[in-house]
């Protein structure tokens, strides 16, 4: 899988955006602040329906502009297809497939896929819970596009039973009525739940062994049994074994039963998938808080390398790599670790680099190459373009 060409129109800081790319390696050279990442940002949109920089879709549209669109012509086992997302913010996004609007802009999610690596990254094992869920179910996202509905409806049954929540609890009537909705809502948050539960729980046991390979690859005197991950809902130790669906689902029911009084009296939800973390570990101590800032740099680099195996051993038949998207990452490397990295990702079918200087990309990624500057993107001249 390769994006053979990239349009973008009010996106970022670009009015208008058309370059050609391709299979192989791509690098994007120019000094911060001259629309880099804005470039490779918009196939990682395309790929997500998100950003791996912002939250909302509204500092994705230039300012002045009311909507943004990107587009792409996407390469898939020989059949090219054309992708296309409008950005509203405020309203619904659109989305096209060779012109033809999709039903939702959901179902766009999975026919690009793509993984995305940045120094913002850290977040990954320095943040909150809430980036390590958004890193996993993202994944889950475009490895199993069927997940993607059952996070939109989860995300739904969560909304409706906070508000219910409140409501009770700012109740002076009786709240019996509210009580009976609330085991409506129950059950479905439990449905639902569990299954994004073992999701999560499959995958961070999928991607342990990947994880353990790629960090002894980036991480200077790694052995492969430094980094771990695990899976660990809220309620309970580390998931060290498999669990069930509906061993979850027990689980979730025991829980909310125990935590009721907790949530009338806060009207929040507090059991859930909504609630759980991702942990990350070098030995035997936790990345956060104990591991130095290489090390740390380090884990999330794996990770998200990790990632991209995952996905690309999930394709069936093995043929259609995501594209590898590295956004200035070589600069924070020496010369030993980024010539570890570039053997790591060569074959990759299709990588895609940005840097501040020629010099940070290794000689092993020597590819196609654009120059960005002054809100202008040229392609270098090969010494074969310039002999003819």
């Amino acid at each position: 899988m390769y994006v053979d060409h990239l349009s973008l129109h009010e996106f970022r800081s670009w009015p208008s955006l058309d370059v050609e790319l391709g299979p192989g390696v791509t690098a994007f050279v120019g000094r911060n602040g001259q629309g880099k990442t804005n470039t490779i940002e918009g196939i990682d949109y395309l790929s997500r329906l998100s950003s791996h920089r912002v939250a909302t879709d509204a500092p994705l549209v230039r300012q002045g502009a009311t909507q943004a669109v990107v587009r792409a012509a996407v390469v898939r086992t020989d059949r090219r297809a054309v992708l296309e997302v409008e950005i509203n913010p405020g309203r619904s996004n659109r989305a096209r497939v060779n012109g033809s609007p999709l039903p939702r802009a959901r179902d766009l999610i999975g026919m690009l896929r793509s993984v995305v690596f940045a120094p913002d990254d850290l977040v990954l094992v320095k943040g909150d819970p809430s980036e390590r869920r958004r890193f996993i179910d993202d994944l889950l996202m475009q490895a199993t596009p069927r997940y993607v509905g059952v996070k939109a409806d989860y995300d739904r049954v969560l909304k409706q039973r906070n508000s219910l929540l409140r409501t009770a609890s700012n109740a002076r009537t009786s709240m019996q009525a509210a009580m009976s909705t609330l085991e409506v809502w129950d059950e479905r948050l439990v449905a639902l739940g569990a299954q994004i539960m073992v999701a999560r729980q499959n995958l961070s046991h999928d991607l342990e062994p990947l994880l353990a390979q790629t960090y002894e690859a980036v991480a200077r005197a790694a052995k492969r049994t430094d980094a771990h991950i695990a899976y660990r809902p809220r309620f309970a130790e580390p998931v060290a074994s498999t669990l069930s669906e509906d061993e979850f689902a027990e689980l979730l029911v025991v829980e909310l039963e125990r935590r009721r009084k907790d949530e009338l009296v806060r009207g929040l939800t507090l059991v859930g998938p909504h609630r759980d973390d991702l942990v990350c570990h070098l030995g035997d101590l936790p990345v956060k808080g104990y591991a130095s800032h290489g090390e740390s740099w380090s884990f999330a680099l794996a990770l998200r390398l990790a990632s991209y195996e995952s996905l690309r051993a999930a394709d069936i038949g093995a043929v259609d790599d995501p594209v590898l998207i590295l956004d200035d990452v070589f600069a924070e490397l020496d010369e030993s670790r980024r010539d570890s990295l570039a053997a790591l990702v060569a074959d990759a079918e299709q990588v895609i680099v940005t840097a501040a200087v020629p010099d940070d990309v290794p000689t092993a990624l020597r590819g196609q190459r654009f120059f960005v500057a002054d809100g202008v993107v040229s392609r270098e001249t090969t010494e074969a373009e310039a002999a003819s």
